[in-house]
């Protein structure tokens, strides 16, 4: 049988992973978030001043993330370099987090972990988690690696500098 421009013809197809912190259906609007207070609406969730009366109740995907240790970035950093300048990359990791926070309620710290030469680095977001490597990548150059996880659901970040 001739495969033409397709290829192999016997390839096996990758089914799409699902993610189960992403909702399958659409919160009703409004509904507000019982662990941090974001409102979902608009078909998003925002962080509002003022919330709704009398709006559905819900936890929010980066809750359940939480509530559950169920991170969907994780950021290793490692060497010797954390020894001298630990404190700067901490204040760095809060500030992108803050900025990215504002913005998208779903991206946020989950826990960081520091042993010795090590810091560990738990979130709620894919997007947060590059944007932290990134940044410190940037600012401290070193050794640094991305790979995803889990059909693009999850992502793991790897930073070394001795």
């Amino acid at each position: 049988m001739d495969k033409g421009k397709f290829g192999r013809l016997d390839r096996l197809v990758k089914e799409k992973r699902h993610d189960p912190y992403q909702s399958k259906e659409k919160f009703p609007e409004p509904t507000v978030c019982t662990g941090c207070g974001c409102v979902y609406s608009g078909g998003r969730w925002v962080w509002t001043e003022e919330k709704p009366e009398k709006a559905n109740k819900a936890l929010c995907p980066a809750c359940r993330r939480i509530k559950e240790k169920m991170p969907a970035g994780v950021i290793n950093l490692s060497g010797r370099f954390l020894k001298s300048h630990g404190d700067e990359i901490l204040n760095l990791i809060k500030n992108e987090e803050k900025a990215e926070k504002a913005e998208h309620p779903l991206e946020r710290l989950m826990e960081i972990r520091q042993d010795g030469d090590s810091i560990q680095v738990l979130v709620t977001g894919i997007h947060l988690a590059k944007r932290i490597g990134e940044a410190i990548r940037r600012s401290y150059q070193g050794e640094y690696s991305l790979e995803y996880g889990d059909g693009e659901k999850s992502v793991r970040i790897e930073w070394h500098r001795d």
